[in-house]
């Protein structure tokens, strides 16, 4: 079945990338965007504010994404995400699958706890969950539930992210599951998707490359920081949720902090974030990977320069290996 699983995405995909879920930035205009350039586009369901406008979003994109087929029958058009904070604090997350199971979403993407009580739920009215993991541990207690794929949020991805090398997390991962695998971690280019690919995953998970996007539901100033940084310019730090992720630095000078010199959090975590500051709004987050963004563009020509990069990447591979070792 998870091999099934991949197949059938494969087969919707003009590109084996997924987006991953942005809090604040990722919109129904980015999401349509990206299922109509053959990707599939996700949001987390808490951008929707408030609950109620989960509804009329999911609606939004679907009748969206209907007409652009019912005009170019044969256009790919990916299947779309949302995702879930699976974790008591999110107050809305029954009411937000009441939401999804209503328009039956196709693909859930969980996160933070492990998803048992959603994956028969998501599974009743035919959709997929994929699960957000920083390490072997996350990974098995996500298996154990059910899912229906992975997710690796490795060292370098943006916002929250692990501290393990993607070729270790998936080493270790590739021991014990075979089925569905999305990769993390500083993935800018096509380059780097068809290098997720050699190493053993089935799909590129990429979010700070479409943040500077013109769908984006980003500050303008967010998506000329992403490309004006440089890897160099990427903090990683649990100061402001308590969760380590990776922020822009110059964000965090803008805040007027010091990002070389931030607070220490104590041990019971009671002083974390204690600013006026707040993660997202003000401290933005982003992957290692800013130093591959060079300009804001129209989510479509982004997916096309991957695509380009990607086929490029491969051909150019498989020349050198037949040069040196024919």
């Amino acid at each position: 079945m998870p091999r099934t699983t991949v197949n059938q995405l494969y087969q919707q995909l003009s590109l084996p990338v997924i987006s991953a879920p942005m809090f604040i930035v990722s919109g129904p205009e980015l999401v349509i965007a990206q299922c109509a350039s053959g990707i599939i586009g996700s949001m987390p369901a808490l951008n929707a504010r408030p609950q109620g406008k989960l509804t009329e979003w999911l609606t939004q994109i679907e009748t969206a994404l209907a007409e652009i087929k019912r005009q170019q029958p044969d256009r790919i058009i990916a299947p779309y995400a949302i995702n879930h904070i699976i974790h008591k604090s999110n107050d809305r997350l029954a009411d937000d699958l009441a939401v999804c199971a209503d328009h039956k979403v196709p693909l859930i993407i969980t996160s933070l706890s492990a998803p048992n009580a959603v994956v028969d739920a998501v599974h009743n009215w035919g959709g997929k969950v994929f699960h957000d993991v920083t390490t072997i541990r996350h990974a098995r207690k996500a298996l154990d539930a059910g899912v229906d794929g992975l997710i690796l949020v490795c060292s370098g991805a943006g916002g929250h992210a692990g501290a393990l090398s993607p070729f270790a997390l998936l080493a270790e991962v590739r021991k014990i599951y075979d089925g569905p695998v999305a990769l993390s971690g500083a993935i800018s280019r096509g380059q780097d998707i068809l290098a997720a690919r050699a190493m053993g995953a089935d799909f590129a998970y990429i979010g700070t490359r479409f943040i500077a996007s013109d769908e984006a539901q980003a500050h303008e100033d967010y998506k000329q920081m992403l490309v004006d940084a440089q890897a160099s310019d990427i903090l990683y730090t649990p100061f402001f949720t308590g969760i380590p992720g990776n922020y822009l630095k110059p964000s965090i000078s803008a805040a007027g902090l010091d990002p070389e010199n931030l607070p220490a959090i104590n041990p019971d975590g009671t002083n974390f974030g204690s600013t006026r500051t707040k993660a997202w709004r003000d401290i933005w987050g982003a992957g290692q990977g800013v130093g591959s963004i060079d300009s804001i563009l129209p989510l479509q020509h982004i997916v096309d320069k991957l695509k380009q990069e990607y086929q490029q990447a491969n051909a150019s591979l498989s020349d050198t290996f037949t040069e040196v070792y024919a």
